[in-house]
């Protein structure tokens, strides 16, 4: 089991996701709640804030590409071999609507290949309160194995 992974289990979300802003503070921004990781799978939870909204009131097309990243990134953290590495290279983005209230970004990465190097592509759809998407990325993740 990942450290990443054996830490969430281990204090919980709240504790694990203040954690994570620790050490990559930029996700601050957005005031996550990683409610959900295991291998191939996270979801992050963005609470609809001022401080993250733009023009018109809703939420920001970059606070959620933080949403998407932090979501791809801690799942594929916890995906990846011990002893491996990975970087985020790329993301493609959609915004689909307006999102109004809170948000949840979804990361998955069901059938990826964790066991090689290279590039792995990973899904993160980004839902508003009433379910609707509002949001789709796609981040290729390099990863270098041990």
């Amino acid at each position: 089991m990942s450290q990443s992974l054996s830490m969430f289990n281990s204090v919980g979300p709240d504790a694990f996701s203040k954690m994570a802003c620790q050490f990559a503070p930029y996700f601050s921004s957005i005031n996550p709640l990683i409610s959900e990781l295991r291998p191939n799978a996270a979801t992050v939870r963005v609470p609809f804030r001022k401080e993250i909204t733009n023009h018109l009131g809703t939420v920001h097309a970059i606070a959620m590409c933080n949403a998407a990243e932090l979501a791809g990134g801690m799942m594929t953290d916890v995906s990846i071999p011990s002893g491996a590495r990975w970087i985020p290279k790329g993301m493609i983005v959609e915004y689909l609507a307006k999102a109004k209230t809170d948000v949840t970004a979804v990361a998955s990465a069901e059938g990826v290949d964790w066991q090689s190097d290279g590039d792995k592509v990973v899904n993160v759809d980004i839902h508003d309160c009433e379910g609707k998407k509002v949001f789709t990325a796609r981040i290729t993740m390099n990863v270098k194995l041990g």
